[in-house]
């Protein structure tokens, strides 16, 4: 941690990553408002918006990930938040759905261009003593933001309307941007294991990226497990406030309290992990697995007995799913930091967050309609039972997966010729 506050660069890069992130969810709870409440949108309607920020991410990982590998990620990173602060101001001059779609979708494509360029950019920054410690850092600033952008965002709404709140959004973007000035250039080379630039086709940069991930056995499992146990989870996370209309006495900001204290509980996840960074990440991964499907089975117990005082028993399950996710995601993404090489990074990245996207897609269709055809109780049932048994599974062999791992020499971080200034 030491050497971390004193990387300026790596500071700056978070505090940009903080404010952008604050005005993701500006723009996404203005948007919701709105669309939902101000153009009385359908429920398909409305669920098309959240498609239109993910489906990028989902298709296009892989593309995204090797421009992230090809080009200057500083300058990717800056492009990108620029032109989302002009696609954010258009959103608030909107008249019609098909421009909102069509300036999220654009928008979803630039996210899915920063995030694997902001984690190589990251490897770029810091050693691999120090690595563990900045992704847990990175993961506090995403669940703080998701517990207090929507809060801030709601009371900006409530108070000045929604055009102020998208000029507010485009606003911090452009900060971003200029924050993102003061990072240290790149060096003109990649690395020495890298091919020189203009070598390789793109569409063979694609497939040398794959190929890494399927020779890396660690890795190859890890984001197979990753991908399955979000899409198990996102069974029963999308029909919780279903679940809670099954109790007697329910109030009516429990949900609320539920997703906040989740964020929470990832929130001082990351706090520990940036701490102790002296963990297997595949056990911590696999606990985590096992302790969110312990977290949702007791969910639905506690429903099916219509167990008193929920708004105690509500959060303190959401805290502990949240903290479980914690200990699932920050290992893993410090791992898959750790084993690949600086010139790979956006690839890989770009492959993992295509599956994790992937999967919060298809979750929520699937458990919507697994609710309907089963009932909402053995729905969280089920998800609790496959979430124990991917843990156990997994425990059982974890040597044999451990014994697939590359390791990736110090000398590869900053590869690309960056300080730690």
């Amino acid at each position: 941690m030491n050497g971390l506050s004193r990387n300026k660069a790596f500071i700056t890069l978070m505090v940009a990553q903080l404010i952008s992130s604050v005005g993701d969810w500006l723009s996404v709870i203005a948007i919701i408002t709105m669309v939902g409440l101000k153009w009385e949108a359908s429920p398909m309607e409305v669920s098309m918006i959240i498609l239109c920020l993910a489906v990028p991410m989902a298709l296009l990982g892989p593309f995204t990930g090797t421009i992230a590998d090809r080009f200057n990620r500083k300058a990717l990173m800056i492009l990108s938040d620029l032109v989302r602060a002009g696609l954010i101001l258009i959103l608030a001059f909107a008249n019609s759905l098909w421009t909102v779609y069509i300036c999220l979708f654009m928008i979803g494509i630039l996210s899915a261009v920063f995030v694997p360029a902001k984690n190589g950019k990251l490897k770029e920054l810091i050693d691999q003593e120090n690595m563990k410690s900045a992704m847990s850092i990175t993961s506090m600033i995403d669940s703080g933001t998701k517990v207090l952008g929507p809060l801030l965002s709601g009371m900006l709404v409530s108070a000045f309307g929604t055009q102020l709140v998208f000029f507010i959004d485009s606003g911090t973007f452009v900060l971003s941007a200029l924050l993102l000035l003061a990072l240290p250039k790149e060096a003109a080379a990649i690395g020495s294991d890298a091919a020189e630039p203009g070598n390789a086709s793109f569409k063979e940069d694609i497939l040398e990226g794959i190929r890494f991930i399927k020779g890396n056995h660690f890795l190859m499992v890890g984001i197979s497990v990753l991908g399955i146990s979000l899409l198990i989870l996102q069974l029963s996370d999308s029909q919780i406030i279903v679940l809670l209309r099954e109790l007697s006495n329910v109030s009516p900001d429990l949900f609320g309290y539920i997703v906040t204290a989740s964020g929470v509980g990832m929130f001082l996840a990351g706090m520990l992990l940036a701490k102790k960074t002296d963990y297997n990440a595949l056990v911590l991964m696999f606990i985590g697995v096992c302790g969110i499907g312990v977290g949702f089975s007791m969910m639905a117990v506690c429903t099916v007995w219509d167990l008193a005082l929920p708004t105690l028993w509500g959060p303190t399950l959401g805290l502990v799913a949240g903290f479980s996710g914690g200990l699932v995601f920050i290992p893993f993404q410090a791992a898959v930091q750790t084993d690949t090489p600086v010139h790979m990074t956006g690839r890989v990245f770009g492959v993992l967050n295509s599956v994790t996207t992937t999967a919060t897609i298809i979750g929520p269709l699937v458990g919507g309609l697994l609710a309907t055809i089963l009932g909402v109780i053995p729905t969280f049932v089920i998800t609790g039972i496959l979430l124990v048994a991917v843990a156990v599974v997994g425990l059982i062999f974890k040597s044999k997966i451990e014994r697939g791992r590359v390791n990736v020499s110090e000398g590869q971080s900053g590869a690309h010729g960056t300080a730690s200034s």
